[in-house]
C-alpha cells in the first residue's frame, strides 16, 4: 500500500497513476460497472441484502470495472428505494476486504449533507485501505424532502455543495491549510487533516449535474456520470462535456437501471430510468456509446426479474469479453 503522505509530482497527475480510475477510464474505451446492490428486487423497496459479499466477490471475478454506491440518508416509503441500505462509506471498507481489483465509488455521497473534514479522512482512508482503488462522486441528491430534515435549505444546495467541495479539497490536498468558510469554519494554518489519499488526490466525479453549471465541474472535477440521453443524443452531449473539461482526458459516462431480458437478442430499448435488453444487444449498445465518445455506463440491477446470478453470468457471457476492465 502507498505510504499516507505519498504525493505525485503534480496533483493533476492523480487520476493516470490511481489504479480504480485507471480500471475504470481511459480515452476511447468503454468499461462495464454495476450499482449497488447486487440483488434484484423489482417489487420491493428494500433489499434484502443477503449473500451480498458473495455477490461482490464474484463481480470482481468475473471483471466488473467498478462498484458504484449510492448515498440515501434517509428511506422514504413514497419514494421506495433504499438503495443499499448500508452507508456507503462504511460499506466501502467492508468490499475493500472482501474484493482484490474492482474499483469501489460512491454514485454518489450528497455532498452538502456532509462536513467536509470528516468526508476528507473517510474518503483518503477509503483509498489508502483499498490500495488506490477508492473514485468519489458526488452529488447534490435528488429529494428535496430530506433538506428540511437536515435542517439545510434546499435551494442553498448549490452553494453549499461548491464550498463543501473546495474545502474537501483542501483537507485531501493540502498540507496544513488556512482556510475561511461561510459554512464550515475557518483556520489560520498549522493543523492538518490525515490521512492523504494515496496518490495525491482520489479521483472525484460529479454524479449528474449536482446543481452546478457544467464549465464548473469540467474544470473542478475528474469526470462525470449522468443519466443517459437519448442514443441520438449521446455524441453532442460527449462533445459538450469535451469542450468545458480541458485539455486533459475526464471521463464521460452514463448510469441507468438495467432491465435485463431471458432472450440474450431482446432488443436494447430506453425505458424509465434505464434500459430493457438483452445481453448481446447491450453489447451492441455499449460499442455505439463508445464510438460516441461514453468511456463507462454504471448499471442499476434492481428492476430485472431474473436472479443475479443469472444477471452476472450474461454480462460474463455476451458484454466483457467485449468490454473488459482496464490494466
Amino acid at each position: 500500500m502507498p505510504s499516507a503522505m505519498t504525493s505525485p509530482a503534480r496533483i493533476g497527475d492523480a487520476p493516470g497513476l490511481h489504479s480504480g480510475y485507471g480500471r475504470l477510464f481511459a480515452p476511447d474505451e468503454m468499461t462495464l460497472g454495476l450499482i449497488m446492490p447486487l440483488e434484484t428486487y423489482p417489487s420491493a423497496g428494500i433489499p434484502t441484502m443477503e449473500a451480498h459479499l458473495d455477490a461482490a466477490r464474484h463481480a470482481d471475478e468475473i471483471g466488473i470495472s467498478g462498484l458504484w454506491l449510492r448515498d440515501i440518508p434517509f428511506y422514504d416509503p413514497q419514494y421506495g428505494d433504499a438503495g443499499q441500505v448500508f452507508e456507503p462509506l462504511t460499506y466501502i471498507s467492508a468490499l475493500a476486504g472482501a474484493t482484490t481489483r474492482i474499483a469501489l465509488g460512491t454514485a454518489g455521497i450528497v455532498l452538502p449533507f456532509r462536513e467536509p473534514n470528516l468526508l476528507a479522512r473517510q474518503v483518503a482512508t477509503l483509498d489508502q485501505i483499498s490500495g488506490g482503488r477508492m473514485i468519489v462522486g458526488f452529488s447534490s441528491g435528488d429529494r428535496p424532502k430530506e433538506y428540511p430534515l437536515f435542517d439545510i435549505d434546499f435551494d442553498s444546495r448549490a452553494g453549499r455543495f461548491r464550498e463543501a467541495y473546495d474545502l474537501y479539497r483542501t483537507f485531501t490536498e493540502e498540507r496544513a491549510p488556512a482556510y475561511d468558510t461561510v459554512r464550515f469554519g475557518s483556520s489560520p494554518g498549522g493543523y492538518d487533516v490525515l490521512p492523504k489519499p494515496p496518490h495525491g488526490r482520489t479521483p472525484a466525479i460529479a454524479i449528474g449535474r449536482a446543481g452546478q453549471d457544467i464549465a464548473w465541474i469540467g474544470s473542478k472535477m475528474d469526470g462525470v456520470i449522468v443519466p443517459s440521453p437519448a442514443e441520438p443524443d449521446l455524441p453532442q452531449a460527449v462533445a459538450d462535456w469535451r469542450t468545458v473539461s480541458g485539455d486533459g482526458f475526464k471521463p464521460y459516462g452514463v448510469a441507468g437501471f438495467l432491465h435485463l431480458e431471458a432472450d440474450r437478442d431482446y432488443p436494447f430499448e430506453r425505458v424509465r430510468a434505464g434500459f430493457r435488453t438483452g445481453s448481446r444487444s447491450l453489447a451492441e449498445f455499449m460499442e455505439r456509446a463508445r464510438d460516441a465518445g461514453v468511456n463507462h455506463i454504471a448499471l442499476n440491477p434492481r428492476f430485472t426479474n431474473r436472479p443475479i446470478g443469472d444477471v452476472l453470468a450474461d454480462l460474463e457471457r455476451d458484454v466483457l469479453p467485449r468490454f473488459p476492465s482496464l490494466a
